[in-house]
């Protein structure tokens, strides 16, 4: 009986966690064997409870999800995926429409496609599909950190590709991710490995516009896919992940060896099978040729480029069933195809090559693109031509117009004064002008100047004063695309060649035809484009392009107008001293350019007086147009005779002979006066014919200068009266010495 009041009392001490004495603040105190329960009490309840959110219930929405999902079939996408892209005109009349090569193409089945590609395809997007349940936890992870921190990618298995592709929703989301996992893992379930890594060779974009690997290895090595070479294979695995560069041939040669390296690494093939493998070489794009009803190949290509800028890469292009009504005007693509073609026909020389674009200034659409012949022969064999309309050239003297924005930035106006004279010396290099019609006084205004392209005024005006950063600056405000910023253009400041266009500095004719628009819109720069509108299958607008403009040289749109209408009121007078015509009722203000020849051994006599270069760029309020006739390279090009050609010989008429066709019944314009920057007096007219140094020299730069913008010589193609010798741009590689000259000859060729 004793024991029972102690049994009790030890009890009521020790059992109950809960029963603890207050200290004297009245909080209870616990014992070290308390604390350590009431620890792991609150420890269990989290680790149920991080159970229940991470584990239980995602495993339960997942069953959920996995039974709401349905696997699209490869015959379904292929149906979505085979559909032709029509093009209209801006007036919404058809322009044609582009059908994709695979679009008549039968899916294969697992045993037409060889173990070769599929191999490949494996080793290169997804080393463990063979064991994996149709995603991979590691990438997934990945997936999750990006999401969180604003990054991309997430390593998907060949099954999620699948999926990303059939449903086409790429969204970097955790949603589509998740949904993604479902339909990959319920993929594995439903189907075996040979007939899902077949469901993704089937629907795979490879490039060329290929979908599937049946039409791939047509447009790539006009073969059946079950006749594929394991190197083969490796070029068409390697470009699954850039397909829209499969005709550069650095990423195509890496792509190939990624794809071999890891066919090795995953015992497909052997060591020595690639060291033996050679690259397999495609057949010419054939993708490319102009077919009956369809649009201008390199308006197309322009486009592509667009729409992938603007969330509609290539791999989609034929999914969706668009419609593109582009900026092209029917009458301006008429008047550019007949122009360019005219311009060249009668003419000796067969490597002469030419392109026109025309930029609306009031919208910075494209109102015409000319490239050049879309299919050229080479060897007897049809080979996809060049686009000459986007390829970088020599501007020469079209230059000196951001030469001139870049001075009037500085406040300075177009009555500044410059020593105009022939053969002046910078820094021991003689600067030379194109001859009488070229030379000007020694106190020469920035105006005249312009008008004949006196280079020894440019020259000291870039390397003096403006300097020839903020030349570059105006080029770019004025709407020139330059390859640091994902252009195509190359403006070069590592030395004063890029005052008269020489050296390094190279410019598309798209790029020349946009950037003087900015001119022509009195300042107002917009970004050019060749789409108005693309409309999805449901015709539900799937991009717009943008109108907005921003003031082009200075935030102050008021300043930017002004400095766009001095440089408009600088170029007007250049159209009549270089012997060409405005329609009737219209402004025209513009600028030709001019690269000299670099003669090489072995060429002819006549070659050191050749050009391999000429343009003519000008506007009026409603068009900006360049014109651009030249050569591939280096190559001296002739008229009649072995006579130069020049400007005004083919580029000028051929700019004419454009504005002359479209502006033909629309109504006259004018540009806008604006006042004078800079506020000086300009002195006298120099009459240059008197100037005892505007004698033309022998000084040619036969050691292979860069040479700049020539301007027609003493008789040209148009029977002009002209009086002008050779201009060069100083070899940007050599430093210069007292006897090497820099001339840029444009008067009166402009």
């Amino acid at each position: 009986m004793s024991g029972g009041p102690e049994l009790m009392t030890h009890h009521a001490y020790e059992e109950p966690v809960d029963d603890v004495q207050p200290d004297d603040d009245g909080k209870p105190v616990l014992t070290p064997e308390q604390r350590k329960k009431r620890r792991w009490k609150i420890i269990r309840r989290v680790a149920y409870a991080f159970v229940g959110v991470f584990f239980v219930l995602p495993a339960i929405a997942f069953v959920i999800t996995y039974f709401l999902v349905d696997v699209p079939s490869p015959t379904e996408v292929a149906q979505n995926q085979s559909q032709a892209v029509t093009y209209l005109y801006a007036d919404g009349s058809p322009m044609g429409k582009d059908v994709p090569r695979g679009g008549n193409r039968v899916l294969l089945t697992p045993e037409q496609i060889p173990d070769v590609m599929k191999h490949a395809a494996i080793a290169t997007e997804d080393d463990s599909f063979e064991t994996n349940s149709g995603f991979d936890v590691g990438g997934l992870l990945r997936a999750v950190y990006n999401q969180a921190t604003g990054g991309t990618g997430g390593g998907s298995t060949i099954s999620q590709q699948y999926i990303k592709k059939a449903t086409d929703n790429d969204a970097p989301t955790l949603t589509r991710k998740w949904t993604e996992l479902a339909k990959s893992f319920k993929m594995n379930q439903t189907y075996e490995k040979k007939d899902i890594i077949t469901a993704y060779l089937n629907i795979i974009y490879f490039g060329r516009g290929a979908y599937g690997v049946g039409a791939a290895s047509q447009a790539f090595f006009h073969k059946d896919a079950k006749d594929l070479t394991f190197s083969e294979a490796a070029l068409l695995a390697g470009l699954i992940q850039q397909p829209g560069r499969s005709e550069n041939p650095k990423v195509a040669h890496d792509r190939w060896n990624t794809a071999l390296d890891r066919m090795v690494k995953n015992n497909y093939i052997t060591a020595a099978d690639r060291a033996a493998a050679q690259f397999p070489t495609p057949i010419p794009l054939e993708d490319s040729k102009q077919q009956a009803g369809a649009p201008p190949a390199f308006v197309v290509q322009q486009v592509k480029n667009e729409l992938a800028a603007h969330d509609i890469p290539e791999d989609r292009y034929y999914s969706g069933g668009f419609v593109v009504q582009t900026t092209i005007d029917p009458k301006a693509q008429e008047a550019a195809e007949k122009a360019a073609t005219e311009a060249l026909e009668n003419q000796v020389d067969d490597n002469l090559l030419d392109a026109l674009v025309a930029v609306d200034p009031k919208t910075g659409g494209v109102l015409a693109y000319y490239g050049g012949k879309p299919i050229v022969q080479v060897n007897g064999q049809d080979q996809a031509g060049r686009d000459w309309a986007d390829t970088p050239q020599n501007p020469g003297s079209s230059m000196k117009p951001f030469d001139l924005t870049a001075l009037l930035k500085m406040g300075k106006g177009l009555d500044t004064t410059y020593d105009g004279s022939n053969n002046r010396v910078f820094d021991g290099r003689v600067v030379r002008n194109a001859g009488p019609g070229s030379s000007c006084s020694q106190q020469c205004t920035v105006s005249e100047a312009m008008m004949r392209s006196a280079n020894t005024v440019f020259y000291d005006m870039v390397l003096h004063d403006t300097k020839q950063g903020p030349v570059k600056e105006a080029a770019k405000e004025a709407g020139v695309e330059v390859k640091e910023d994902g252009g195509q253009s190359i403006i070069s400041t590592k030395d004063n060649n890029i005052s008269l266009g020489g050296g390094e500095t190279q410019i598309t004719p798209l790029d020349m035809a946009s950037a003087y628009a900015t001119f022509a819109a009195n300042g107002q720069q917009r970004q050019r484009h060749f789409v108005l509108k693309v409309t999805n299958g449901q015709n539900e607008v799937a991009y717009e392009a943008p109108t907005d403009a921003k003031a082009a040289f200075d935030s102050d749109s008021d300043k930017s107008r002004q400095i766009a209408g001095n440089v408009t009121e600088a170029l007007k007078p250049v159209i009549d001293f270089s012997h060409l015509k405005c329609p009737n009722g219209h402004e025209c203000a513009g600028k030709t350019g001019t690269q000299q020849h670099t003669k090489v051994a072995g060429e002819p006599s006549w070659a050191a007086n050749a050009n391999s270069q000429t343009w003519m760029v000008g506007y009026t309020p409603s068009v900006s147009v360049a014109a651009w006739v030249g050569g591939d390279g280096n190559k001296p090009l002739h008229g009649k005779n072995n006579s130069p050609i020049y400007g005004s010989t083919i580029a000028g008429p051929m700019w004419q002979k454009f504005l002359s066709l479209y502006l033909t019944g629309k109504p006259g314009e004018r540009f806008d006066k604006v006042d004078r920057i800079g506020g000086e007096v300009p002195p006298p007219s120099s009459d240059v014919a008197t100037t005892t140094d505007a004698t033309p020299t022998n000084e040619n730069p036969d050691n292979g200068g860069d040479q700049g913008d020539n301007g027609g010589g003493n008789n040209d193609d148009n029977g002009h009266n002209q009086s002008s010798s050779k201009e060069s741009t100083p070899k940007h590689t050599k430093t210069p010495t007292s006897k090497e000259t820099t001339t840029n000859s444009d008067a009166p060729d402009n």
